[in-house]
């Protein structure tokens, strides 16, 4: 039995890399510095352990085949030194993934600037309502499959085999300290979803252009024989696939392919392919980013040989990816909910979607800027009219430099902006009325602020 140790492993990617590996029949350990739910929890039940810190010594303790590094890993950490020193074996884990895992299975890659762990989720259920058995690895836990990542499983048609399909959420982030590309050019899939292309990624990314060369690179990927799935709406999209294109396209959002008719009070909605009706969505996921998502996931399927009908069927089934909008409890007629979103773009997205859904209650938008992009403060002129639906917003600026309070002044005085962890709980406590909404977006843990909020308003 081969040891992978992983460097990194807490993250959602490395910690499915994790998940994978042990399911595949390999030893694994791993390490990391914070480690918290979704992922904490499934190491846990996989039974996977977890070394906290960087530190050289784990080496002795985990004397591993190959060590797995994940991007969080940097130079002068002691653990990389140690490797580097040691010469010993090393690799990234979106080339581990594809060396033995997705080498010569038919991927499904979902790539965006948002929006890629709910449609990668989407898919992946599509395909398994299919009967397809896909395996899956995503940036979070699918609440119809309960796990984030696993190998093809057998398909109901052909009780011999294993699925040939995978799905992954193929991320524009950088692979390791060892290889700047995008994670996504590991992945070479048949099927490519382009969802969206907006800046982000400040810390790696110098402008927009970067990351569009970035995402031509994965266009460069795709077989012939494949499918692009685009959306029409991006020009940033259309800039990128102009630079070149080998590879059919099927656009949506737009009158060129896919298109979404208007939705009812629920959020159902038909289907239209180049102005024919093609099937109906029934659910209750709002937003019209959600309807989006759909769109791109039905033509995708089609690709993989699943019926627009049964796609839509399995849609209306489709239970949405945890820390998407997730309610976290209710108490004394007060409702907090979690949300990953962290972008600009999102963060509008998110608050718009519970305005259609919650109509006139008061909405209280608490965020942690958290991501990378948001420490450095490249997107502070952005937040203030993505936060403007909110009734309140209270925004934690622990570990932030930049001036949050400053940034967010066109906010006037529904803001409230928070260093001392406690004293900001309390502050939001202070503020909630029965009936209130609480939405808190942090792509962290955010010091486990939801079960204290809770346990506070009882």
């Amino acid at each position: 039995m081969k040891h992978i140790h992983i460097i990194g492993i807490g993250g959602t990617f490395m910690g499915g890399v994790a998940a994978i590996a042990k399911e595949a029949g390999f030893k694994v350990s791993g390490c990391d510095a914070k480690m918290y739910p979704p992922m904490s929890t499934q190491l846990e039940a996989l039974g996977i352990g977890v070394h906290e810190g960087f530190d050289a010594a784990q080496l002795d303790e985990f004397p591993a085949d190959v060590y797995v590094i994940g991007n969080v890993a940097k130079r002068g950490m002691d653990v990389v030194e140690a490797v580097l020193n040691r010469g010993l074996p090393y690799i990234s884990g979106p080339q581990w993934l594809a060396e033995n895992v997705l080498h010569g299975r038919w991927v499904l890659g979902v790539a965006g600037t948002h929006g890629k762990t709910t449609t990668a989720s989407m898919l992946a259920w599509v395909l398994e309502y299919a009967g397809l058995a896909p395996g899956f690895l995503i940036g979070g836990v699918p609440q119809n499959f309960s796990v984030s990542a696993r190998l093809p499983q057998t398909p109901k048609l052909d009780p011999n085999s294993r699925s040939p399909f995978f799905v992954i959420e193929a991320d524009e982030y950088d692979t390791a300290f060892f290889d700047k590309r995008s994670k996504f050019v590991h992945y070479r899939p048949r099927t490519a979803i382009l969802n969206n292309l907006e800046f982000d990624h400040a810390d790696i990314f110098p402008d927009l252009a970067a990351i569009q060369t970035q995402f031509h690179h994965l266009v460069r990927t795709v077989p012939s024989g494949g499918l692009i799935v685009a959306n029409g709406r991006e020009e940033a999209l259309h800039e990128t696939i102009d630079k070149g294109c080998w590879t059919p396209i099927e656009w949506f959002g737009n009158q060129a392919g896919w298109q979404i008719g208007e939705a009812d009070e629920n959020g159902s909605f038909d289907v239209f392919f180049k102005g024919e009706k093609a099937g109906r969505v029934e659910w209750d996921l709002l937003g019209e980013h959600n309807r989006l998502n759909a769109l791109a996931v039905i033509a995708a399927a089609r690709h993989a040989g699943v019926d627009v009908q049964t796609a839509c069927e399995a849609l209306g089934k489709f239970q949405n990816v945890k820390r998407r909008m997730e309610i976290k409890g209710t108490v004394g007629g007060i409702t907090v909910y979690d949300d990953f979103a962290h972008h600009p773009t999102a963060i509008a997205t998110t608050v718009a979607g519970l305005r259609q859904k919650v109509g006139s209650a008061r909405i209280l938008a608490v965020l942690e800027p958290r991501s990378n992009t948001m420490k450095l403060g490249t997107m502070a002129a952005a937040l203030p009219e993505s936060l403007k639906e909110a009734d309140l917003v209270f925004c934690y600026a622990g570990g932030v430099d930049w001036d949050v309070a400053a940034a967010l002044a066109p906010l006037g005085s529904k803001l409230h902006v928070g260093k001392d962890f406690d004293a900001f709980i309390a502050e939001i406590v202070k503020n909630a009325q029965v009936g209130d909404q609480i939405l808190v977006m942090s792509n962290g843990g955010f010091g486990g602020i939801h079960d204290k909020l809770l346990a506070a308003l009882k």
